[in-house]
């Protein structure tokens, strides 16, 4: 997935807010883009996990398989790792990957 190879920050970052109203020419409407997208990366994301982490369910439970299974700690370390979905959405819509479409008024 595009999330992947992301170059959005992993830390809070101050922003410019002009650069973010500069697709929709209103803040709020950019605010609101934002939003959208980062609800569909964040589906995206836990679909993903979801699907890996299912290869390593069984249908018997012991403790001693739960912490010693170093694959399934691996895969939720790499997605914990990856900068959150606003960041990613934010990234997009200042470097004019987000597609905007609003409704003619009539």
């Amino acid at each position: 997935m595009s999330f992947k190879n992301s170059t959005a920050e992993r830390s809070t970052v101050t922003r410019d807010t002009v650069k973010m109203e500069k697709e929709t020419g209103n803040i709020y409407e950019s605010i609101v883009a934002m939003s959208k997208r980062s609800n569909q990366i964040s589906v995206e994301m836990k679909e993903e996990l979801t699907q890996k982490l299912q290869e390593f369910a069984s249908s018997t439970d012991n403790l001693e398989e739960i912490f010693e299974n170093r694959e399934q700690i691996e895969i939720s370390k790499f997605y914990e790792k990856l900068p959150k979905a606003v960041a990613i959405a934010m990234e997009e819509l200042v470097g004019e990957k987000i597609y905007i479409r609003k409704p003619e008024d009539k």
